[in-house]
């Protein structure tokens, strides 16, 4: 069984809603599922995940300070997330408000420290993760399950 960590960073509670959604999918999949907020996720959470989701609301084209803080910290640890599977998902608050540019820059933060980066399945209908502009709708929570089943399995195949 594999450990999936869900690390999310939310003020309004619509990321969070993404991230119970993926690891729901994470679950279904059969995987070992921990969700945490950013500010409450040690570096022994990252080590023992062998397979990180990290979710952030966009703030003007990145991440949360919160996210950021957290990634920052684990260059501490950089050589143990090494072939940990990875990957990202944002809510925004406007249709063009930098979805795609927060995935990028938590992406980019994984493949420094040596992480297997996952983008979304294709039936998810994304490339980089999901992503949504308000709260998620049940379209959006399908897609964040989908991406959860997959880090499980990704995740899985890194293990054997």
């Amino acid at each position: 069984m594999s450990e999936i960590l869900v690390v999310y960073s939310s003020r309004g509670g619509n990321t969070k809603q993404l991230a119970e959604a993926l690891a729901g999918g994470a679950e279904e999949a059969g995987a070992q599922v921990t969700v945490k907020a950013a500010s409450e996720t040690s570096m022994e959470d990252l080590i023992a995940a062998a397979g990180i989701a990290f979710g952030s609301p966009v703030y003007f084209g990145d991440m949360s300070a919160e996210l950021k803080n957290l990634i920052d910290e684990s260059v501490a640890i950089r050589g143990k997330l090494a072939g940990k599977v990875g990957t990202a998902f944002c809510t925004s608050g406007h249709p063009t408000g930098g979805k795609e540019t927060t995935m990028l820059s938590i992406l980019q933060a994984m493949l420094i420290r040596g992480m297997v980066v996952m983008g979304d399945p294709i039936d998810a209908g994304g490339h980089y993760g999901v992503g949504c502009v308000g709260a998620p709708n049940d379209k959006v929570l399908d897609a964040a399950k989908k991406q959860g089943a997959y880090l499980a399995q990704v995740s899985r195949w890194s293990q054997s």
